[in-house]
């Protein structure tokens, strides 16, 4: 089964933690000094909120399997629709140890698809990873389309990513 995702920049955690506990009328599953995440089964859904990166406001939006198997479907299925993808590979983001790629939609929304393969007690660190180079994690930076006419992005799209 897989859980829809949405992660947020904020600038108050305080204040975003207080008001997402009320909203969900549940306490986060995790919190760090920079970061705090729901896990919930109704709705399904894994709502992270950060204050890393940008401008406060919806940063990405994914889909976390609960298997590898369900992320090498999703994978082929964005293949098959000739979708570009930054395939990050096994790869630390966000206080986990993920399998994951990135996406994105014809407004230029950055979509993370993943399967998390445990937990890790710092933001990010290093592991051999597929992405390229000196770039960040969760930036929400996904593959942008060759030109901004028409979806599916051609796969030879230029493409950058966290």
């Amino acid at each position: 089964m897989k859980r829809f995702h949405v992660h947020a920049h904020v600038e108050d955690l305080k204040a975003s933690i207080a008001f997402y506990s009320a909203l969900f009328d549940a306490a986060p599953t995790r919190v760090e000094g920079d970061y705090a995440k729901w896990m919930l089964d109704d709705p399904r859904i894994n709502f992270a909120i950060s204050t890393r990166g940008g401008k406060p406001g919806v940063d990405h939006l994914g889909i976390q399997t609960d298997t590898e198997e369900e992320l090498v479907h999703l994978k082929a299925r964005a293949k098959a629709a000739d979708m570009a993808l930054l395939d990050e590979g096994e790869t630390t983001c966000c206080y986990a140890h993920s399998d994951k790629y990135w996406l994105t939609d014809p407004q230029g929304i950055a979509w993370e698809q993943f399967h998390t393969l445990g937990s890790i007690p710092v933001f990010s660190q290093g592991l051999p990873v597929t992405a390229e180079p000196g770039s960040a994690c969760c930036t929400g930076d996904a593959p942008k389309p060759k030109d901004n006419k028409h979806f599916p992005i051609p796969v030879n799209a230029a493409s950058s990513c966290c």
